[in-house]
């Protein structure tokens, strides 16, 4: 997700503590949904 938005590694955590994107874990693997990360650009796209 970090690399399709073009974005850190910390950038991506920095989100994810604020609550900006929603994420899943998978074992010990944290992944973020496609539907979050879609609702995340609509909230940026409208301001």
């Amino acid at each position: 997700m970090a690399r399709a938005l073009g974005l850190g590694r910390s950038e991506t955590y920095e989100l994810i503590a604020a609550g900006e994107l929603e994420v899943v874990h998978i074992g010990r693997c944290a992944r973020v949904p496609v539907d979050s990360a879609e609702a995340y650009v609509d909230r940026l796209r409208r301001g």
